[in-house]
């Protein structure tokens, strides 16, 4: 069996043992042989088996949790443009 990987971004950060439920429902998708959340980078990581499932399918499942994915992407480009000049008295980049 050849596998295929992909990372898929969530649109907001798992809290306690939320990951845990999020990598349990990626792992009972069919054709997917791991999944692993990573909280911190806000990132699902999925083997799976092309020929049985695709990225669309496993963001749908992210979406059904409440996690959709092309929401987080935009949500991330859309604040670039109102990140804070400064934070205390330390300047942030391009300031």
């Amino acid at each position: 069996m050849s596998t295929s990987r992909t990372a898929l971004p969530l649109s907001r950060q798992v809290c306690g043992g939320e990951h845990l439920t999020v990598e349990r429902v990626l792992s009972d998708v069919e054709g997917v042989v791991t999944a692993l959340v990573n909280p911190a980078s806000e990132m699902a990581y999925v083997e799976y088996d092309p020929s049985v499932t695709n990225p669309d399918a496993l963001f749908a499942v992210l979406k059904r949790l409440g996690f959709a994915p092309a929401d987080q992407v935009a949500v991330r480009r859309d604040s670039l443009g109102r990140l804070p000049r400064h934070v205390g008295n330390v300047p942030t980049q391009g300031a």
